[in-house]
């Protein structure tokens, strides 16, 4: 009886970015308009362009170092909490197997497979590797998906960063006089292209996410610089 010898074809997911894209696009997204809300703010209370630049390098140090620890800590919770639910799974399989192959066969007839050969599937895949199986099909804990604190806070913080030196750099080089629309202007054309990368990335419609980034974005510089005016010194 010859041996049969499978072996996938590659294939990519975008489930395998999303953990990645998630941080990356909310941080380079809260760096633009974050920092772009700062400048449009204090430059609304008619503040020297020497603070206005000041503000800008201080929201985004600030900025990316808050991103990074809530980041870090979020998804810290969400590991601690996998790494329970895989123990007390781990306990289960060790001292009621049975039962445990009783619950996986039932998550499997509740996908659609007959009782007979979703026990002969749990039967084979838990003498594969029985935690595995139900970590993946009971707890819905995988490998692609599963919690890394260390890398959503380095791509929160690092894309904050790159996300708030856009308007930091218009702050830079725009001509004082006009800094206000230019950082107004810029701003939403960041978020309109970053908005389209990350519907790229995730396939989702490019038009509906360009539009959500820069109403959002548009909307927050317009309340920060309506309390700039209000509360700012007079020009």
């Amino acid at each position: 009886m010859k041996s049969f010898h499978y072996r996938a074809h590659p294939e990519r997911h975008r489930t395998e970015h999303t953990g990645w894209l998630r941080a990356a696009v909310l941080g380079a997204n809260d760096g633009i308009i974050s920092t772009a809300s700062l400048v449009v703010g204090v430059a609304a209370a008619h503040a020297s362009h020497a603070n206005i630049l000041t503000t800008a390098v201080a929201g985004l140090v600030a900025g990316a170092m808050s991103m990074a620890a809530g980041e870090f800590v979020s998804v810290y919770s969400q590991a601690d909490t996998e790494t329970a639910d895989l123990e007390r799974e781990r306990h289960e399989l060790a001292s009621e197997p049975e039962a445990e192959q009783r619950e996986l066969t039932a998550i499997y007839v509740r996908r659609g497979l007959d009782y007979k050969l979703a026990s002969e599937v749990a039967t084979q895949l838990m003498a594969h590797d029985a935690l595995g199986a139900h970590a993946r099909d009971e707890l819905g804990v995988s490998e692609a998906l599963s919690a890394r604190p260390l890398q959503a806070a380095l791509a929160s913080a690092g894309s904050f960063a790159a996300g708030a030196a856009m308007p930091l750099a218009v702050v830079v080089l725009a001509p004082p006089a006009s800094l206000l629309a230019w950082t107004i202007g810029t701003a939403i054309a960041f978020l309109a292209l970053l908005g389209a990368i990350a519907a790229k990335i995730g396939g989702t419609p490019v038009a509906r996410s360009v539009w959500r980034v820069a109403f959002w974005g548009t909307l927050a510089m317009g309340i920060t610089a309506g309390a700039g005016a209000v509360f700012g010194a007079p020009a």
